[in-house]
């Protein structure tokens, strides 16, 4: 792996995460969205990690200060890539955009340039033909505050070649995290192929009644000596995600999802209760109560 310049495209919650904690380890970073004020966004997520790097890792500001002086940000893709020995894709999990994104990519990324997907719902073979070179693309998924959460799930697809996929995986150690190698393409990776079915289950009592967010988390953290429950989760998931979940589920025909949907859009999504980004979900922050000393009393 001689990666130097990585690029990540796309400045959300996620892709602004990757590109500071890429710098943080020490590559420079081209950071692309599609307008001013998508970067505009992009850059207060940057600035407010550094104060999150100082409370969690006890980071200092002098590395954090470098660390954000390591990433440029642009609104041409073809300026963002001209050094890019790695792209990560991190825009909206959308096939059609995914596929006009890679077109564009592939016409102005230098040919050594490797691609890797952050899609957390959608397989690298959907869109890997459109990529222009389907041996140098695959998936790299991340979880979200990656600096604490540091994992990164590294999925081939059947035309990656085997070089690349070592050399992703050794550079997801390179930025701190732990590598978790996917040798086919699996849906949901490992994480959320294990994730899911709890959250749905953990919401499924919610909503039919069987307890109450609180009662669920405490039952889960002192018979399993987790740090939190699955409502704590769906908090730094975020509303809207397990919202989009269970519509998913529900347009598929599954009751449970669907039920599980309504009841989050009207008791928390409609209040602009969207989880810990946005001060409360199903609990308040910055202290919220699965926090407090007597929780689990």
């Amino acid at each position: 792996m001689n990666y130097k310049s990585i690029t990540v495209a796309g400045g959300g919650v996620l892709g602004s995460q990757i590109a500071f904690q890429t710098a943080f380890k020490g590559f420079e970073v081209c950071l692309y969205d599609i307008n001013e004020k998508a970067l505009e966004m992009a850059d207060t997520r940057l600035k407010n990690y550094m104060e999150r790097y100082k409370e969690d890792i006890g980071a200092n500001q002098e590395e954090l200060e470098a660390a954000y002086n390591r990433i440029k940000l642009y609104t041409d893709l073809a300026k963002a890539v001209e050094n890019a020995d790695l792209v990560i894709e991190a825009i909206p999990e959308l096939l059609e955009i995914k596929k006009d994104f890679y077109q564009n990519l592939a016409n102005v990324s230098p040919d050594k340039t490797v691609f890797a997907s952050n899609s957390s719902t959608l397989l690298p073979s959907q869109f890997a033909e459109f990529t222009g070179r389907p041996e140098k693309f695959l998936a790299l998924h991340f979880a979200n505050e990656i600096w604490k959460f540091n994992v990164a799930e590294i999925m081939k697809h059947s035309g990656t070649n085997e070089e690349i996929f070592q050399d992703v995986i050794e550079f997801a150690k390179a930025i701190g995290m732990v590598p978790i190698p996917i040798h086919k393409e699996q849906p949901g990776y490992v994480m959320n192929s294990l994730l899911i079915p709890f959250l749905l289950a953990a919401q499924t009592l919610l909503v039919n009644g069987i307890s109450d967010p609180e009662s669920i988390d405490k039952t889960w953290m002192l018979t399993s000596g987790a740090p939190f429950g699955p409502f704590a989760w769906l908090d730094i998931i975020g509303i809207n995600t397990a919202y989009n979940v269970g519509k998913s589920l529900g347009d598929q025909g599954n009751e449970e999802g669907a039920k599980i949907a309504d009841y989050l859009k009207r008791e928390f999504i409609d209040k602009g209760k969207l989880g810990k980004q946005a001060g409360e979900g199903f609990y308040k922050y910055p202290n919220p109560r699965f926090l407090a000393e007597d929780f689990l009393k």
